[in-house]
Protein backbone atom coordinates (compact mmCIF):
# COMPACT_ATOMS: atom_id res chain seq x y z
CA UNK A 1 0.00 0.00 0.00
CA UNK A 2 1.35 3.42 -1.17
CA UNK A 3 2.01 6.11 1.57
CA UNK A 4 -0.65 8.05 0.40
CA UNK A 5 -3.60 5.42 -0.04
CA UNK A 6 -2.52 4.48 3.91
CA UNK A 7 -2.95 8.08 4.78
CA UNK A 8 -6.23 8.52 3.42
CA UNK A 9 -6.90 5.10 5.05
CA UNK A 10 -6.15 6.07 8.24
CA UNK A 11 -7.85 9.34 8.41
CA UNK A 12 -11.38 7.60 7.27
CA UNK A 13 -10.96 5.28 10.29
CA UNK A 14 -9.95 6.03 13.64
CA UNK A 15 -7.46 8.93 12.26
CA UNK A 16 -3.47 9.72 12.72
CA UNK A 17 -1.88 11.33 16.22
CA UNK A 18 1.39 9.85 15.89
CA UNK A 19 4.57 12.13 16.44
CA UNK A 20 3.09 15.29 16.08
CA UNK A 21 0.93 14.53 13.18
CA UNK A 22 -3.06 14.61 13.46
CA UNK A 23 -4.96 13.66 11.04
CA UNK A 24 -9.22 12.93 10.92
CA UNK A 25 -12.03 13.10 8.50
CA UNK A 26 -14.56 15.60 9.36
CA UNK A 27 -17.71 16.96 7.16
CA UNK A 28 -15.74 19.53 5.53
CA UNK A 29 -12.72 17.13 4.86
CA UNK A 30 -9.45 16.27 6.62
CA UNK A 31 -8.25 18.10 9.56
CA UNK A 32 -4.41 18.06 8.75
CA UNK A 33 -2.07 19.36 11.71
CA UNK A 34 1.35 19.41 12.47
CA UNK A 35 3.80 21.71 14.14
CA UNK A 36 4.03 23.95 10.89
CA UNK A 37 1.10 23.16 9.40
CA UNK A 38 -2.86 23.31 10.21
CA UNK A 39 -5.10 23.13 6.97
CA UNK A 40 -8.58 21.25 5.95
CA UNK A 41 -7.89 18.99 2.65
CA UNK A 42 -9.88 17.21 0.50
CA UNK A 43 -8.36 14.00 -0.32
CA UNK A 44 -6.67 14.51 -3.34
CA UNK A 45 -5.25 17.90 -1.22
CA UNK A 46 -4.34 15.62 1.85
CA UNK A 47 -2.89 12.70 -1.32
CA UNK A 48 -0.45 15.65 -1.81
CA UNK A 49 0.89 16.23 1.85
CA UNK A 50 1.78 12.19 1.87
CA UNK A 51 5.37 13.04 1.00
CA UNK A 52 5.66 15.76 4.40
CA UNK A 53 8.30 13.90 6.87
CA UNK A 54 5.49 13.72 9.46
CA UNK A 55 3.45 11.12 7.39
CA UNK A 56 6.35 8.87 6.14
CA UNK A 57 7.84 8.95 9.68
CA UNK A 58 4.31 7.84 10.62
CA UNK A 59 4.15 5.34 7.50
CA UNK A 60 7.38 3.86 8.53
CA UNK A 61 6.94 3.21 12.25
CA UNK A 62 2.93 2.57 11.83
CA UNK A 63 3.27 0.38 8.65
CA UNK A 64 6.82 -0.88 8.32
CA UNK A 65 7.69 -1.79 12.24
CA UNK A 66 4.43 -1.99 13.97
CA UNK A 67 4.79 -3.71 16.80
CA UNK A 68 2.69 -1.21 19.80
CA UNK A 69 4.88 -1.83 23.33
CA UNK A 70 7.45 -4.67 21.79
CA UNK A 71 10.82 -4.60 22.60
CA UNK A 72 11.90 -4.63 18.97
CA UNK A 73 9.78 -1.19 18.72
CA UNK A 74 11.22 0.53 21.53
CA UNK A 75 14.54 0.04 21.03
CA UNK A 76 14.38 1.05 16.78
CA UNK A 77 12.55 4.51 18.46
CA UNK A 78 15.12 4.75 21.05
CA UNK A 79 17.95 4.49 18.55
CA UNK A 80 16.63 8.05 16.31
CA UNK A 81 15.50 9.35 20.10
CA UNK A 82 11.73 9.11 18.30
CA UNK A 83 10.36 9.75 21.84
CA UNK A 84 12.63 12.80 22.69
CA UNK A 85 13.12 14.59 19.41
CA UNK A 86 10.83 16.13 16.75
CA UNK A 87 10.47 14.46 13.61
CA UNK A 88 12.96 17.14 11.65
CA UNK A 89 15.30 16.93 14.12
CA UNK A 90 15.52 13.03 13.61
CA UNK A 91 15.29 13.26 9.82
CA UNK A 92 18.33 16.09 9.91
CA UNK A 93 20.30 13.38 12.05
CA UNK A 94 19.18 10.25 9.42
CA UNK A 95 20.56 12.45 6.28
CA UNK A 96 24.47 11.87 7.28
CA UNK A 97 23.20 8.35 9.89
CA UNK A 98 22.83 8.86 13.75
CA UNK A 99 24.56 6.45 15.75
CA UNK A 100 23.99 5.20 19.40
CA UNK A 101 25.96 2.78 21.65
CA UNK A 102 25.10 -0.62 22.64
CA UNK A 103 27.32 -2.37 24.68
CA UNK A 104 30.93 -2.30 22.22
CA UNK A 105 28.62 -2.05 19.41
CA UNK A 106 28.02 1.24 16.95
CA UNK A 107 24.39 1.13 15.94
CA UNK A 108 24.05 3.93 12.85
CA UNK A 109 20.65 4.46 11.53
CA UNK A 110 20.10 6.06 8.23
CA UNK A 111 17.14 6.94 5.67
CA UNK A 112 16.52 4.12 3.40
CA UNK A 113 15.04 3.80 -0.14
CA UNK A 114 11.75 4.00 0.42
CA UNK A 115 10.06 7.33 1.88
CA UNK A 116 10.23 7.28 5.55
CA UNK A 117 12.22 3.90 5.62
CA UNK A 118 15.60 3.62 7.59
CA UNK A 119 18.12 1.23 6.90
CA UNK A 120 20.85 0.23 10.16
CA UNK A 121 24.44 -0.69 10.29
CA UNK A 122 25.97 -2.12 13.10
CA UNK A 123 29.62 -3.07 13.89
CA UNK A 124 32.26 -2.65 16.34
CA UNK A 125 32.45 0.85 18.33
CA UNK A 126 35.89 1.00 17.72
CA UNK A 127 35.35 0.40 14.27
CA UNK A 128 32.58 3.00 13.60
CA UNK A 129 34.86 5.43 11.33
CA UNK A 130 36.73 2.59 9.40
CA UNK A 131 35.27 2.42 5.77
CA UNK A 132 33.30 -0.39 5.23
CA UNK A 133 35.44 -1.55 2.46
CA UNK A 134 38.17 -2.45 5.04
CA UNK A 135 35.50 -4.27 6.92
CA UNK A 136 33.82 -8.14 6.53
CA UNK A 137 30.34 -7.19 5.60
CA UNK A 138 27.65 -9.31 6.57
CA UNK A 139 23.85 -9.03 6.06
CA UNK A 140 22.27 -12.18 7.24
CA UNK A 141 21.77 -11.74 11.22
CA UNK A 142 22.63 -15.54 12.42
CA UNK A 143 26.41 -14.96 10.83
CA UNK A 144 26.92 -13.03 14.13
CA UNK A 145 26.52 -16.02 16.09
CA UNK A 146 29.71 -17.28 15.10
CA UNK A 147 31.88 -14.16 14.52
CA UNK A 148 31.46 -13.05 18.15
CA UNK A 149 32.32 -16.37 19.82
CA UNK A 150 35.82 -15.39 19.72
CA UNK A 151 37.75 -12.37 20.86
CA UNK A 152 40.58 -10.93 18.47
CA UNK A 153 43.28 -13.17 19.29
CA UNK A 154 40.76 -16.01 18.74
CA UNK A 155 40.39 -16.95 22.74
CA UNK A 156 36.56 -18.49 23.80
CA UNK A 157 34.46 -15.82 25.15
CA UNK A 158 32.44 -17.58 27.18
CA UNK A 159 30.52 -14.81 28.19
CA UNK A 160 28.75 -12.85 25.99
CA UNK A 161 28.55 -9.38 27.71
CA UNK A 162 32.25 -9.24 28.22
CA UNK A 163 33.85 -6.02 26.84
CA UNK A 164 36.27 -8.24 24.56
CA UNK A 165 34.23 -8.26 20.85
CA UNK A 166 36.16 -9.08 17.85
CA UNK A 167 36.78 -6.37 15.74
CA UNK A 168 36.74 -5.76 11.76
CA UNK A 169 33.74 -6.86 10.52
CA UNK A 170 29.76 -4.47 10.10
CA UNK A 171 26.37 -5.74 9.19
CA UNK A 172 25.00 -3.44 6.69
CA UNK A 173 21.62 -2.10 5.10
CA UNK A 174 19.86 -3.66 7.30
CA UNK A 175 16.04 -3.78 8.32
CA UNK A 176 14.77 -2.80 11.63
CA UNK A 177 13.63 -6.77 12.22
CA UNK A 178 16.88 -8.24 11.13
CA UNK A 179 19.28 -5.31 13.15
CA UNK A 180 17.23 -6.27 16.30
CA UNK A 181 17.99 -9.88 15.61
CA UNK A 182 21.77 -9.42 14.85
CA UNK A 183 22.23 -7.70 18.44
CA UNK A 184 20.24 -10.58 20.07
CA UNK A 185 22.92 -12.72 18.65
CA UNK A 186 25.50 -10.94 19.92
CA UNK A 187 24.37 -9.63 23.32
CA UNK A 188 21.11 -12.40 23.79
CA UNK A 189 18.59 -10.70 25.45
CA UNK A 190 19.47 -7.39 26.05
CA UNK A 191 16.72 -5.84 24.20
CA UNK A 192 14.08 -7.73 25.89
CA UNK A 193 15.06 -6.94 29.15
CA UNK A 194 15.72 -3.70 28.27
CA UNK A 195 12.63 -3.04 27.53
CA UNK A 196 11.12 -4.67 30.47
CA UNK A 197 12.94 -2.37 32.87
CA UNK A 198 11.88 0.91 30.89
CA UNK A 199 8.05 -1.01 31.17
CA UNK A 200 8.75 -1.86 35.29
CA UNK A 201 8.13 -5.28 34.99
CA UNK A 202 11.80 -6.39 34.44
CA UNK A 203 11.88 -9.84 36.95
CA UNK A 204 14.83 -9.62 38.83
CA UNK A 205 16.27 -12.98 40.52
CA UNK A 206 18.65 -12.33 43.49
CA UNK A 207 21.74 -14.58 44.46
CA UNK A 208 19.55 -15.99 47.19
CA UNK A 209 17.23 -17.48 45.47
CA UNK A 210 19.55 -18.26 42.84
CA UNK A 211 22.01 -20.24 44.48
CA UNK A 212 19.10 -22.05 46.56
CA UNK A 213 18.48 -23.73 43.48
CA UNK A 214 21.42 -24.92 42.52
CA UNK A 215 22.17 -28.87 42.86
CA UNK A 216 25.35 -31.43 42.26
CA UNK A 217 28.43 -29.78 42.47
CA UNK A 218 27.12 -26.37 42.62
CA UNK A 219 25.06 -26.60 45.12
CA UNK A 220 27.70 -25.61 47.74
CA UNK A 221 27.41 -21.73 46.40
CA UNK A 222 24.71 -20.90 48.84
CA UNK A 223 27.46 -21.52 51.59
CA UNK A 224 29.37 -18.25 49.68
CA UNK A 225 29.04 -16.05 53.02
CA UNK A 226 28.16 -12.12 52.58
CA UNK A 227 31.66 -10.67 51.90
CA UNK A 228 32.73 -13.15 49.53
CA UNK A 229 29.80 -12.64 47.88
CA UNK A 230 30.48 -8.63 47.85
CA UNK A 231 34.40 -9.78 46.87
CA UNK A 232 32.99 -11.82 44.00
CA UNK A 233 30.58 -9.75 42.65
CA UNK A 234 33.48 -6.92 42.81
CA UNK A 235 35.36 -9.42 40.97
CA UNK A 236 33.33 -10.43 37.79
CA UNK A 237 30.51 -7.64 38.07
CA UNK A 238 32.13 -4.69 37.26
CA UNK A 239 32.15 -2.88 33.56
CA UNK A 240 35.69 -3.86 32.86
CA UNK A 241 34.37 -7.92 33.04
CA UNK A 242 30.79 -7.53 31.95
CA UNK A 243 28.83 -4.65 29.83
CA UNK A 244 25.45 -5.35 31.60
CA UNK A 245 24.22 -3.67 34.43
CA UNK A 246 23.72 -5.73 38.09
CA UNK A 247 20.43 -5.30 39.38
CA UNK A 248 20.52 -8.53 41.32
CA UNK A 249 21.73 -8.33 45.39
CA UNK A 250 22.00 -10.88 47.67
CA UNK A 251 18.85 -10.82 48.16
CA UNK A 252 15.53 -8.42 47.97
CA UNK A 253 16.15 -6.53 51.09
CA UNK A 254 20.09 -7.00 51.41
CA UNK A 255 21.88 -5.02 48.56
CA UNK A 256 25.72 -5.49 47.82
CA UNK A 257 27.73 -2.57 48.46
CA UNK A 258 29.30 -3.10 45.16
CA UNK A 259 29.24 -0.60 42.07
CA UNK A 260 26.62 -1.94 39.44
CA UNK A 261 28.20 -0.53 36.77
CA UNK A 262 27.18 1.29 33.98
CA UNK A 263 25.91 -0.55 31.15
CA UNK A 264 22.59 0.26 29.35
CA UNK A 265 21.48 -3.35 29.75
CA UNK A 266 20.40 -4.38 32.76
CA UNK A 267 21.78 -8.13 34.82
CA UNK A 268 18.64 -9.51 35.83
CA UNK A 269 19.89 -12.67 37.83
CA UNK A 270 23.51 -14.16 38.19
CA UNK A 271 24.55 -15.62 35.22
CA UNK A 272 26.43 -19.17 35.07
CA UNK A 273 29.65 -18.12 34.82
CA UNK A 274 29.80 -16.19 38.15
CA UNK A 275 27.98 -19.01 39.84
CA UNK A 276 30.66 -21.61 38.26
CA UNK A 277 33.38 -19.09 40.43
CA UNK A 278 31.27 -18.72 43.34
CA UNK A 279 31.65 -22.42 43.09
CA UNK A 280 35.51 -22.33 43.32
CA UNK A 281 35.14 -19.23 45.56
CA UNK A 282 32.97 -21.44 47.87
CA UNK A 283 36.03 -23.94 48.47
CA UNK A 284 38.65 -21.25 48.79
CA UNK A 285 36.79 -19.76 51.40
CA UNK A 286 36.54 -23.00 53.10
CA UNK A 287 40.87 -22.85 53.87
CA UNK A 288 41.55 -21.33 57.08
CA UNK A 289 44.47 -18.64 57.47
CA UNK A 290 47.81 -19.37 58.14
CA UNK A 291 50.64 -17.11 59.04
CA UNK A 292 53.82 -17.22 56.62
CA UNK A 293 57.00 -15.60 56.94
CA UNK A 294 58.49 -14.11 53.87
CA UNK A 295 61.93 -11.98 53.37
CA UNK A 296 61.20 -9.16 50.74
CA UNK A 297 62.83 -6.11 50.05
CA UNK A 298 60.05 -3.02 49.94
CA UNK A 299 60.55 -2.99 46.43
CA UNK A 300 59.89 -6.62 46.03
CA UNK A 301 56.50 -6.37 48.04
CA UNK A 302 55.33 -3.97 46.00
CA UNK A 303 56.25 -5.74 42.80
CA UNK A 304 54.06 -8.43 43.97
CA UNK A 305 51.29 -6.04 44.45
CA UNK A 306 52.06 -4.80 40.86
CA UNK A 307 51.50 -8.28 39.17
CA UNK A 308 48.46 -8.97 41.23
CA UNK A 309 46.98 -5.46 39.84
CA UNK A 310 47.97 -5.92 36.29
CA UNK A 311 46.79 -9.72 36.42
CA UNK A 312 43.44 -8.92 37.76
CA UNK A 313 42.74 -6.00 35.38
CA UNK A 314 44.17 -7.83 32.47
CA UNK A 315 46.81 -5.45 31.46
CA UNK A 316 50.10 -7.89 31.27
CA UNK A 317 49.79 -7.81 27.37
CA UNK A 318 50.13 -4.04 27.87
CA UNK A 319 53.66 -3.88 29.72
CA UNK A 320 56.39 -3.71 27.35
CA UNK A 321 59.34 -6.33 27.69
CA UNK A 322 61.40 -3.49 27.44
CA UNK A 323 60.07 -1.20 30.87
CA UNK A 324 61.87 -2.57 33.62
CA UNK A 325 60.09 -0.09 35.71
CA UNK A 326 56.63 -2.00 35.62
CA UNK A 327 56.82 -4.31 38.48
CA UNK A 328 54.73 -6.68 36.41
CA UNK A 329 57.19 -6.37 33.44
CA UNK A 330 58.15 -10.18 32.58
CA UNK A 331 61.92 -9.99 33.31
CA UNK A 332 61.80 -8.10 36.54
CA UNK A 333 58.86 -11.22 37.14
CA UNK A 334 61.92 -13.70 36.09
CA UNK A 335 63.96 -12.24 37.92
CA UNK A 336 62.36 -11.87 41.33
CA UNK A 337 61.24 -15.58 40.95
CA UNK A 338 65.18 -16.93 40.25
CA UNK A 339 65.45 -14.65 43.74
CA UNK A 340 63.07 -15.56 46.29
CA UNK A 341 60.92 -18.56 44.69
CA UNK A 342 62.75 -22.41 45.00
CA UNK A 343 60.59 -26.06 45.22
CA UNK A 344 59.43 -24.96 48.79
CA UNK A 345 57.99 -21.62 47.43
CA UNK A 346 57.88 -17.91 47.67
CA UNK A 347 60.75 -17.09 50.13
CA UNK A 348 61.75 -20.47 50.44
CA UNK A 349 58.52 -20.80 52.47
CA UNK A 350 56.45 -23.74 51.86
CA UNK A 351 52.63 -23.38 51.94
CA UNK A 352 52.20 -26.43 54.05
CA UNK A 353 55.49 -26.26 56.33
CA UNK A 354 53.86 -29.51 58.20
CA UNK A 355 54.47 -31.65 54.44
CA UNK A 356 58.31 -30.57 55.11
CA UNK A 357 59.13 -31.07 58.51
CA UNK A 358 61.50 -34.32 57.39
CA UNK A 359 63.15 -31.81 54.67
CA UNK A 360 63.92 -29.02 57.39
CA UNK A 361 65.25 -31.46 60.02
CA UNK A 362 67.55 -33.41 57.44
CA UNK A 363 68.43 -29.72 56.46
CA UNK A 364 67.62 -30.05 53.12
CA UNK A 365 65.47 -26.74 53.52
CA UNK A 366 66.91 -23.57 52.59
Amino acid sequence: MSVADALVDAADADGIDFDGLTVAAGDDGYQFRTPDTDAVLTAADLREHADSPYVTNWYYWEHDIGGHETPRRAFLRWLEGGDDRPVPERYDALDSGHTRHWGELAVTVTHGDAAGSRRYDVRHADDVDADTDTLATYTDPRDARELVKHDDDDGYRPLSTAPSLPHGWAFTDLDGGALVDTIDYVYPATVANWHREREGSLDVDHWADVADRQTGIYGIVSDLDEDALEWAAEACCVDSQCLKRREWDRDEDDALDVPRGDGEFPCREPCSLFVAAARKFTTLEREDTREYTFELTPAEKEQIEDIIGAVADDRTDDIREADVYEGANRYRTRFLRAKRMDDHGLSGTPTYPEDHDDDDDDGDHH
